[in-house]
């Protein structure tokens, strides 16, 4: 007795052929493929590497470090005084890498711990220019009268060179830490006033308008429409101010002296210890660099573009 087998219309699991064509000159369907004929497929579908791309991303930053080693290693080679090779510099690093967080004294302490040293100073001055400086932009950008009243004294003080400001911090506080903490302060505090301040001002007004109709307290309106709209401003503003902190304290160690790295800088030059200048100049850079890259991460993550659609 013979058996037809008879197949669904809505069976997917055979080809269907098309017309003039029969069902078994159709192509076969992928489940029915050999493992290897379905791996090539899926190959075959897959984005290629934009080798391009990624060379011109590669190479441009290598090709500026090696032209940069190259004008190092000319100059050490023409320096009648004894400026160092960057082999010479990298076997230097080694060994102060090696323990950075050695202390033999006051004085005399691995690198590690004057790069702490500075960035607790910086904490500090940034972290009270913030409490007072954004508050102020928020105060400024949002009452004219206050804007009126501040707006020419943040023009006048603003370009002064922040160690100007260290010999009043030495007179006042009578200390060298504290006056450095105080230089910190006042450099920082400018880039977060202005920029909350505009942040403030370039709310839409319809957001002002509303808060109207509704009638919000002030605590409402700062909280619910200002904060939201300003953070990517304020953010900015952030940045800014720690970046010219790190740049100030060191410059200011150098005067006050002390743990940091801008004493180590100086205390290496009074020893004619170039290698670890050159160290400490790449330390410096180092870091500053971290924390910029910490605050762009944290300004794109509060900052929402507008759907378009």
């Amino acid at each position: 007795m013979v058996s037809a087998v008879f197949h669904s219309p809505l069976d997917t699991s055979l080809p269907v052929p098309r017309a003039g064509e029969s069902r078994a000159q159709a192509a076969p369907h992928p489940s029915l493929l050999p493992a290897t004929e379905k791996q090539e497929k899926e190959q075959g579908q897959r984005t290629p590497i934009d080798l391009r791309a990624f060379w011109m991303r590669v190479l441009p930053p290598l090709a500026g470090f090696g032209l940069l080693l190259l004008i190092w290693e000319v100059v050490a080679m023409k320096s009648t005084t004894g400026f160092p090779t960057p082999m010479a510099t990298w076997q230097q690093a080694v060994t102060v890498f090696s323990d950075p967080f050695y202390s033999k004294g006051p004085n005399d302490q691995g690198v590690g711990w004057n790069v702490l040293s500075s960035l607790q100073r910086v904490a500090l001055g940034f972290g009270l220019a913030a409490l007072v400086g954004i508050p102020a932009g928020f105060a400024i950008g949002r009452f004219e009268f206050l804007s009126r009243m501040f707006n020419p004294l943040i023009s006048l003080l603003r370009p002064v060179s922040p160690l100007a400001w260290l010999p009043i911090g030495l007179l006042v506080f009578k200390g060298a830490n504290p006056a450095a903490i105080w230089t910190i302060f006042i450099c920082s505090i400018w880039p977060m006033i202005i920029n909350t301040a505009v942040g403030v001002q370039r709310v839409p007004t319809d957001y002002m308008n509303v808060a109207k109709v509704l009638n919000l307290s002030e605590w409402k309106i700062l909280t619910k429409i200002l904060f939201p709209a300003v953070l990517p401003y304020m953010l900015t503003g952030v940045r800014l101010a720690v970046g010219t902190a790190w740049l100030v304290i060191v410059a200011a160690e150098m005067l006050t002296g002390g743990v940091g790295i801008g004493f180590w800088v100086w205390d290496e030059w009074n020893n004619l210890n170039v290698a670890n200048i050159i160290i400490a100049i790449f330390v410096i850079g180092i870091v500053g660099l971290v924390l910029e890259f910490a605050l762009i991460k944290l300004a794109t993550a509060f900052t929402f573009e507008e759907v378009k659609h």
